[in-house]
């Protein structure tokens, strides 16, 4: 497990992911056509339209490059197998796109108008259907002329098929993306195609995560896409991973970085998988997982994505609060949306397991002699007490993944390291005052380590945690699938394993439906196998649920 320096090596006790730079890169490259293309003689018009456009100005090359898309189409209606055409056609169309990009034309608002060598052509769009679907809002990148790399992309996929595959950036960020559980600029995947009916061009926009063929010149394509490059744009621009040390130090500095947000647009007939990270990390750690997925077809077509991120020096009874408000949220907004599958990554899973967990006011009565409304404390301290201590499973959950989780705390959080983390968090003002008035009242534990503060994330994965240990007196909820992949970098010894930061006997779960050990550390969620175990658990659920 590589670090950063003494700081980040003893916060990355439970998330611990080593430096976080360049974790996606994105150059822009020219596009070049695909090497191999048969030399055909019914093409080669277009390849020349090709090689003019590429040295003129943006309304002259849209001319040639609606030409060259015009002879590939047609001779894709003559012969729908023929791989070069669809190359071409593809390349031709990313090239429209840039075009209009950089002309500033608007199709989708007004027809244009648009001069060619074998006379003129109107450019045409479907009139967007709201605000948030007008391409007037982003900034359109055919990934073709992008070069992706860093960390979380090593590989590169794509989807083969008809369209040429473009990557969205919103110009502006949403006001309201907090009750829609969005980003707050879209980063998204679409594809485009150009279908031709004499002298009109229309230019369309597809949602590859909506639809996977489509009809063209009465022929049945699937339909190309690039996942991949979106993800890898939101990171490199955002650089959300800055994030992740941040929020462990100084929580209440980062209070409004704590959301469940959505990955693609909603649609009541898929299920949302919600992932939720561990210690010092944010929801960009799940990118390798997610852009894995999406690879496989039968996943796209039944989930939907989301993930929940938080400043992770909270306490994580109060961060499972924050989850279950935002659970409600989307109840309230998206009312007709499916049971969710969590999956948690280390303290993201003891989030989760709070999910299927029904404590009732247990847990409260083992800190307190009273139960919560006869507990003398303010209004607004109960509330928030209540609300991370007393609580039952969620009927909204159907399913749990646990990577890499410390159900039993580790040894590492309550040891010379952990400590030194542990001071280096810095209380909520919030925290510290209702530690002071419930100090009083709390029933005195011997078996945990004093303290003379509010015990914060790190202190929350220890072992004698007095938290940790009153939840794992209660049982999953019955009914409730729940699955645990833990790494044992490769050493074979379970049950004496560990992956160097949680061992077996904390990652352990009786009852659950299936375990999986892989050869990793603590970061087993990039792991192949453990993302191809979360692969078959999804479709698992699937049938399960018919």
């Amino acid at each position: 497990m590589k670090s950063c320096g003494l700081v980040v090596n003893v916060l990355l006790l439970a998330g611990l992911c080593g430096c976080a730079s360049h974790l996606a890169t994105v150059r822009t490259k020219p596009a070049r056509l695909p090497a191999g293309l048969r030399a055909e003689e019914s093409l080669e018009p277009a390849t020349r339209y090709l090689s003019v456009a590429e040295h003129e100005q943006p309304f002259a090359a849209l001319g040639h490059d609606l030409l060259a898309a015009k002879i590939s189409y047609g001779v894709l209606q003559r012969h729908p197998k023929n791989e070069s055409a669809r190359s071409i056609y593809n390349f031709t169309v990313a090239r429209v796109v840039h075009d209009v990009d950089r002309t500033g034309a608007e199709p989708w608002r007004h027809p244009i108008s648009v001069s060619t060598e074998q006379g003129g052509y109107t450019l045409v769009s479907p009139t967007p259907v709201d605000a948030e679907h007008d391409p007037s809002r982003y900034d359109l990148f055919p990934t073709d002329a992008l070069e992706i790399g860093g960390k979380f992309f090593k590989t590169y996929t794509t989807v083969n098929g008809i369209g040429a595959p473009i990557a969205v950036v919103g110009r502006t960020e949403s006001p309201h993306f907090r009750q829609q559980y969005k980003f707050r600029r879209v980063y998204a995947p679409v594809t485009s195609i150009v279908r031709f009916s004499g002298r009109q061009a229309r230019l369309e926009f597809i949602d590859p995560l909506k639809t996977e063929r489509i009809t063209l010149n009465k022929q049945v394509f699937p339909l190309a896409a690039d996942f991949d490059a979106p993800t890898a744009l939101l990171i490199a621009r955002e650089r959300p991973e800055r994030l992740g040390l941040s929020r462990v130090i100084n929580p209440a500095a980062y209070a409004n970085t704590a959301m469940l947000c959505r990955l693609q647009q909603f649609d009541s007939a898929r299920t949302p998988v919600i992932f939720v990270h561990g210690l010092q990390e944010t929801g960009a750690s799940w990118a390798p997982m997610i852009d894995s997925l999406r690879d496989d077809p039968g996943i796209r077509q039944h989930y939907q994505f989301w993930f929940f991120s938080y400043p992770s020096g909270y306490p994580y009874p109060y961060t499972a609060a924050l989850l279950r408000q935002d659970l409600d949220g989307i109840k309230r907004a998206f009312p007709d949306h499916k049971r969710v599958v969590l999956i948690g990554h280390s303290m993201g899973g003891m989030i989760g397991r709070l999910m299927i967990t029904d404590a009732g006011d247990k847990i409260w009565r083992d800190f307190f002699a009273t139960p919560p409304a006869k507990t003398p404390l303010a209004k607004d301290t109960r509330k928030l007490l209540e609300e991370s201590l007393v609580f039952d499973h969620r009927p909204d959950v159907e399913r749990v993944i646990f990577i890499s989780t410390p159900h039993r705390g580790s040894k590492l959080a309550s040891g010379w390291i952990g400590r030194i983390g542990a001071a280096l968090v810095r209380t909520p003002q919030l925290f510290t005052s209702i530690y002071a008035s419930t100090k009083p009242l709390l029933i005195a534990d011997p078996a945990a380590r004093p303290l003379d503060r509010m015990p914060n994330s790190v202190d929350t994965l220890e072992p004698n945690d007095r938290f940790v240990e009153a939840v794992n007196k209660l049982p999953i909820t019955p009914g409730i699938p729940y699955h645990s992949i833990m790494g044992d970098r490769g050493r074979g010894d379970t049950p004496n394993s560990s992956d160097g930061v949680v061992p077996y006997w904390s990652s352990h779960l009786a009852g659950a439906q299936s375990e999986l050990i892989v050869d990793s550390d603590h970061g087993a969620q990039y792991n192949p196998q453990a993302i191809r175990e979360v692969d078959r658990i999804l479709k698992l659920n699937l049938a399960d649920s018919r």
